[in-house]
């Protein structure tokens, strides 16, 4: 956890908890793995810290009783097309899943969303018939394909 944040998310996985946060911090840019405390040596690490964009986390290996749900996720706010498509297929490869409506789980059973920042400017417009066109047409996706929520709210 950083000195500036007291806050961390912790996730829970069941032996898989280093791999999660490697392949975690390859995905976004301001991402590392802080500290991996391992009970004694040659053994699996029981608490890794890191920060995804800055935000604080921890990820621990606690065994197989609890496993991960929709209830919790990870957002990510996405820029444009280019970065929503290669989190979405990096984090759907070896295992992952498609949701609805921007939802994903990865191969480690962790939800994620992944949103790009236009969604927010269609579905928040003072503008709620387009606002609610965007809407619907958001509501038949998996990924979120920005294009098509352009032409919902054009009408086109």
């Amino acid at each position: 956890m950083s000195a500036e944040s007291k806050v961390a998310v912790c996730l829970w996985f069941d032996g898989k908890a280093e791999e999660a946060a490697t392949f975690y911090t390859s995905l976004l840019p301001n991402s590392r793995i802080q500290t991996v405390a391992r009970p004694g040596p040659d053994m699996p690490a029981l608490i890794v810290t890191f920060s995804l964009a800055g935000t604080p986390f921890q990820a621990l290996n606690g065994g197989p009783q609890f496993q991960h749900t929709e209830a919790a996720s990870i957002s990510v706010t996405t820029g444009d097309q280019d970065e929503t498509d290669r989190l979405w297929d990096a984090l759907i490869a070896d295992g992952g899943s498609e949701g609805k409506c921007g939802w994903l789980k990865d191969r480690f059973g962790v939800s994620w969303q992944i949103i790009p920042e236009a969604l927010h400017s269609y579905i928040g417009a003072a503008d709620k018939n387009a606002a609610e066109r965007a809407l619907q047409a958001m509501l038949g996706m998996g990924k979120i394909v920005i294009s098509k929520l352009e032409a919902a709210f054009n009408n086109k």
